[in-house]
């Protein structure tokens, strides 16, 4: 991260935010969803070069995450939760519109958002995600995503998933980690970030609930080609937890979508092809 980044806590309606922030005040702003296992640092590769080109960028740790508030129950998990989350960062940031990038978790909050608030929301772009209504109807319905999407059942379990890795030292989650196709891409160093942020009091489970709460709303699939957003979708293709044909998919659902495959990739994209996802966010987000 060449530009200098910020970290503070900020009051997003309901919760108190931790972000990462960095670049110009009066760019515009870029929000960046980390997913699951990851916080704010998960985007340390993307930041210093959205800021550099002018972007405004708020990477926040999503709720349950990190410092980030931790509210309790898994009904404080629900997409439209953490969707209104997001809505009330940006009014915090004094932004009426805003553009979106997420990855895994955070890209199915910000597919909900373009589901519901498509008037907040500029410009996305997706990391390995398919819509989470899509996501969740191919694992109630397709094998080979029910059988990639096995972990997603074991994780909703209650307590036993906290106790496994709590037991194992945090060792399932980093072994989440070894798909990554980038051998220094989870060094040392940044895997004593990641542990130090599971380690937050309540963080572990505050995390699982994002799990436990995917069936606790209605999620329809919204029809092909309703989504006005303007849409990239980047795609690792040895991703082990979702199909890559989800990528069209997801993509099916936008009126203006383009999607990009990266075939030696993992479900880590922005870790295994850093610079190659970097230059992508760029030109989609400067083609505003």
């Amino acid at each position: 991260m060449s530009e200098a980044v910020a970290q503070r806590r900020i009051q997003a309606g309901e919760v108190t935010l931790n972000i990462a922030e960095a670049g110009p005040a009066e760019g515009p702003l870029v929000i960046l969803l980390h997913g699951f296992p990851e916080f704010w640092f998960g985007w340390r590769e993307q930041i210093g070069p959205l800021a550099a080109a002018g972007f405004r960028v708020a990477a926040p740790d999503q709720r349950g995450y990190n410092l980030s508030d931790k509210p309790t129950g898994a009904k404080a998990y629900r997409l439209d939760a953490l969707a209104a989350d997001v809505l009330a960062l940006a009014d915090a940031l004094g932004a009426q519109t805003f553009s979106l990038v997420g990855h895994d978790w955070g890209a199915s909050v910000a597919w909900w958002l373009a589901t519901v608030a498509p008037e907040r929301i500029e410009r996305m772009a997706i990391l390995n995600a398919p819509h989470p209504a899509l996501w969740r109807r191919e694992m109630l319905e397709d094998p080979e995503q029910r059988r990639k999407s096995r972990y997603v059942q074991m994780l909703r379990i209650p307590l036993l998933p906290e106790l496994m890795v709590r037991a194992g030292g945090y060792k399932g989650l980093a072994d989440a980690f070894k798909q990554s196709t980038r051998p220094d891409a989870f060094d040392p160093e940044a895997m004593a970030a990641y542990r130090a942020a599971w380690m937050q009091p309540g963080a572990l489970t505050a995390t699982l609930n994002w799990y436990r709460a995917l069936f606790l709303q209605a999620l329809p699939v919204p029809p092909a080609g309703s989504l006005t957003t303007p849409t990239l979708v980047l795609w690792g293709d040895q991703d082990a937890f979702a199909r890559p044909d989800l990528a069209e998919a997801s993509a099916a659902l936008c009126a203006k979508a383009e999607v990009r495959h990266f075939p030696q990739a993992s479900h880590w994209l922005a870790h295994d092809e850093p610079e190659a996802v970097s230059a992508a966010l760029l030109d989609f987000l400067k083609s505003a």
